[in-house]
């Protein structure tokens, strides 16, 4: 696996040397920057992924455990406080007679200690065992009652207890109601019924201690018990669906009638058809989580868009020291090849100017015989003509010398002389050979040099052939009326610098790539291609370096660095 994954890199990151230079690096700066917010990126959205969802399901846990206590505990509460009355109602059947409850004034002694004692009672009632009301304790004034046909009676007679739900009756108030049977071995049946308020319920609720925004209600049979804040008051229909019963505290996720998400906890009572729910919205659950899914989110993208800046501009960096090593690689291979290519033609310069100055010394002499000769005969009547000739001859001889002796200084034939120099007047100096050249095409020759510079140790006449052949392309370069400006100054503590521009042509970047080979010249009629080329290996024998900056159409800057007080180390 890890040597599939190397070679898919290696494959995503390699490009073809024959690819257009440009179009390479830019593929390969596209190549490593996708691959590094590929590598960086995955496993920051996988990391962001998991803990979304590890958070998630923790944060449910954590919702969904303290909802199913809380009902636990209120449905308790609630079961407590009903069972508490309703043994209050079977102590108080036990403890006393039929005759002893159905005196009027001992029943209301009993209910006021009830109310007194125990809160909620609202009324307490005798039934004998035919349903009919036999005594009466409480708020209200309630008619002689028959109740053998209710249903109630008949529960309470077959289960000995009975626990009603919420109605209003003849008091037109919500309460429910709680009875028990009292049955003797001598099989002396009678019923003692209480009646109770419902705000007790709803004070337990209360005490729960719910958010604002939840809502806890008691339902039987689908009907409201107590009053809820969104779904109806008492005796209304209940609009959520209830589960139905089960084991402990079922917790359901639901959509309420208006649209809100919903966390529906709901308790059945053991003894009743009682119902405790608990309803919570999401929002309010998971506002912590919403607070941090945002920031998370925040953090996921901020750090995705650090990551791409990041990407691109290391990218760019490694692409672009790629790219300076691959010029510096080229451009060592090119040193290598001028240099080559110079001591080749150098010894071929060397072994031609040779073999021509021996048949030119031959006819330099020849020539001069001739002159004499015809000095010698005063008679000769074409000596006029045949002086011009030998003239032409010698003067051709001449030409053919200064090539040679140039062929023999390309061949490092020709010793350097090095000199204590003032930069600026060698440059001053040169100039005056082109002064009248410059007037003739009314080219501008500017100078800026630098005052106090240092002197410098090199070969005077070399330079003079240096500053000469650099000046001569630029006024080559210009049209007439065009400008050249020379400008010297100290550029550090081993050097000084020259610069030679002119606002001619330029170049091309193919054209400059050659301009320091021998013979590559651009001047098709008439050019050697050996001047810059001489040039250059000048610079290189008195220790310095040249430089050259052209842009076509625009011009072209030759720079030129030379040591201070170079000691020549045996040239």
């Amino acid at each position: 696996m890890p040597s599939i994954f190397k070679n898919i890199i290696n494959n995503f990151l390699e490009f073809h040397s024959d690819e257009a230079s440009p179009d390479r690096y830019k593929k390969l700066r596209r190549n490593i920057t996708i691959l590094m917010i590929i590598i960086t990126t995955v496993p920051l959205l996988v990391m962001a992924s998991v803990n979304y969802h590890q958070y998630n399901t923790r944060l449910t846990d954590e919702i969904v455990n303290p909802l199913r206590a809380i009902s636990n505990k209120s449905k308790h509460s609630i079961e407590l406080f009903l069972n508490e009355r309703l043994s209050t109602i079977r102590f108080i059947e036990s403890l006393f007679s039929f005759e002893q409850l159905s005196d009027k004034k001992a029943l209301n002694s009993i209910f006021r200690v009830l109310s007194l004692e125990f809160k909620g009672f609202i009324d307490i009632s005798l039934i004998d065992k035919t349903g009919k009301l036999r005594n009466y304790a409480g708020h209200y004034v309630l008619p002689t009652g028959d109740y053998s046909q209710e249903k109630w009676f008949h529960e309470v007679s077959i289960r000995g207890t009975y626990v009603s739900e919420v109605f209003t009756g003849y008091r037109g108030y919500p309460h429910i109601s709680m009875a028990v049977q009292h049955m003797t071995k001598n099989e002396e049946i009678w019923i003692l019924r209480a009646t109770i308020d419902i705000k007790q319920f709803e004070s337990i609720i209360r005490a729960m201690g719910l958010e604002a925004e939840s809502d806890a209600f008691l339902v039987r049979n689908n009907i409201l018990q107590t009053h809820s804040k969104y779904y109806g008051k008492v005796l209304e229909k209940c609009p959520i669906p209830i589960p139905e019963r089960g084991f402990g505290t079922t917790i359901t996720e639901i959509t309420d009638p208006d649209g809100r998400n919903i966390f529906m906890s709901s308790i059945y009572f053991e003894e009743s058809d009682y119902v405790l729910v608990i309803i919570k919205p999401r929002s309010v659950l998971f506002k912590s989580w919403y607070t941090l899914k945002t920031d998370l989110f925040a953090i996921t993208i901020i750090s995705i868009i650090m990551i791409i800046i990041i990407a691109f501009k290391l990218s760019e960096a490694l692409v672009k020291n790629i790219q300076e090593a691959d010029e510096k690689r080229e451009m060592a291979f090119r040193e290598v090849q001028h240099s080559q290519k110079l001591s080749s033609i150098g010894r071929l310069a060397a072994g031609v100017a040779h073999e021509i100055n021996n048949p030119m010394a031959i006819i330099n002499e020849k020539a001069g015989l001739m002159n004499d000769l015809i000095d010698f005969s005063p008679d000769f009547e074409n000596k006029e003509k045949f002086l011009n000739l030998t003239g032409s001859i010698i003067q051709s001889v001449e030409r053919c010398k200064k090539i040679t002796h140039r062929l023999l200084g390309f061949a490092k034939r020709l010793e350097v002389v090095f000199e204590n120099l003032d930069l600026n007047n060698v440059i001053t100096e040169g100039l005056g050979f082109l002064e009248s050249e410059a007037k003739h095409r009314n080219i501008e020759i500017r100078t800026n040099f630098s005052e106090n510079l240092p002197r410098i140790s090199a070969d005077k006449g070399q330079l003079h052939q240096v500053f000469l052949n650099i000046i001569t392309n630029g006024m080559v370069a210009l049209d007439d009326g065009g400008t050249i400006t020379i400008a010297t100054w100290d550029q550090d503590k081993d050097t000084v610098g020259v610069s030679i521009t002119d606002n001619g042509c330029g170049m091309s970047k193919e054209t400059m790539k050659h301009i320091f080979e021998p013979f590559f010249t651009t001047k098709k009629d008439y050019g050697t291609g050996l001047g810059l080329p001489i040039t250059y290996g000048i610079i290189q024998k008195i220790g310095g370096t040249i430089k050259v900056e052209s842009e076509e159409n625009k011009g072209t800057t030759f720079y030129i660095y030379l040591k201070k007080n170079f000691d020549n180390p045996n040239i």
